[in-house]
């Protein structure tokens, strides 16, 4: 009999052990990326629980690898209580990393879901002048090249949803809608390189009262040099015939953009879950 009370008794200061280990673990989660370029790029955590204990350190964990730790791969150490913004650095052009946020307290390091991103090509864009004396980027975003005509494919560059930034996931709606987001050049998940953003409806405006005919002969003919790769909604539309270029200005439960077409170039109102081009000027 004593010793089945030694066993529980045991037994019973183990369940608690663990039952205590379980209520000091830290709960947070990683922050989607943002301001991606081809050496850098931003994201963070928030920690939803402390666990009831003093948090020592905190950061994010970045890594070629999958599942990076604070053993195995780089790692920042941030200021800020339950929410901390991390920017990071040195990265290599063109590569895929994983970065995890993570939290430390007395009872152990813990991290938040993995996130993936793919750094941008070094170099992989120049820029132009409009007629206006606006600076764009040469391409739309995701092009590999400038275009060398308006079907030209290696030009048309990715079909963004709007609001999405450029972190592999240009092409899931975002869920909730935040209209808040791709506003100027410090805006929430602006796609665009450092110091370059959205278009808004009213320069997108601009640059079309200078072309020379207001369709896709124009378009191709500014210096922009517009593609025409079409839009998703639920499939690709109108790719080698028609263009749409987001703006940042939002309309009601949309947002503008430019469609480009043989009939006519207008600035309209398209559905935020659809994809479109995206053509970054500087600030």
């Amino acid at each position: 009999m004593k010793n089945i009370l030694i066993a529980c008794s045991l037994l019973f200061v183990f369940a608690c052990d663990k039952r205590n280990e379980a209520n000091t673990q830290i709960t947070l989660t990683t922050t989607d990326i943002s301001a991606l370029t081809s050496n850098s790029v931003t994201t963070g955590g928030n920690i939803t629980s402390s666990g009831g204990i003093n948090i020592t350190a905190k950061g994010v964990v970045w890594s070629t690898s999958n599942n990076p730790t604070i053993l195995l791969s780089t790692k920042t150490n941030d200021a800020g209580t339950t929410g901390f913004t991390s920017n990071i650095t040195g990265l290599n052009a063109d590569t895929k990393y994983f970065v995890r946020a993570y939290a430390t307290n007395q009872s152990g390091t813990y991290y938040g879901n993995e996130i993936s991103f793919t750094t941008r090509a070094a170099n992989s864009f120049g820029t132009v002048t409009s007629a206006n004396g606006r600076v764009w980027l040469d391409r739309n975003l995701g092009a590999s090249r400038v275009a060398t005509n308006i079907t030209d494919t290696s030009a048309y560059g990715d079909l963004y949803q709007w609001g999405r930034g450029a972190d592999q996931h240009q092409s899931s709606w975002r869920s909730p809608a935040n209209v808040n987001l791709w506003q100027g050049v410090n805006g929430i998940n602006n796609p665009c390189p450092t110091g370059f953003r959205l278009p808004t409806e009213a320069e997108w405006n601009t640059e079309l009262s200078s072309w020379t005919t207001k369709n896709t002969d124009g378009a191709f003919a500014s210096p922009l040099k517009l593609t025409v790769a079409g839009s998703r909604e639920i499939t690709i539309n109108g790719a080698g015939t028609s263009g749409s270029y987001w703006s940042s200005t939002i309309s009601g439960d949309g947002s503008r953009y430019l469609n480009i077409s043989s009939a006519g170039s207008f600035v309209l109102t398209h559905n935020r879950s659809y994809g479109g081009s995206i053509r970054c000027i500087k600030e």
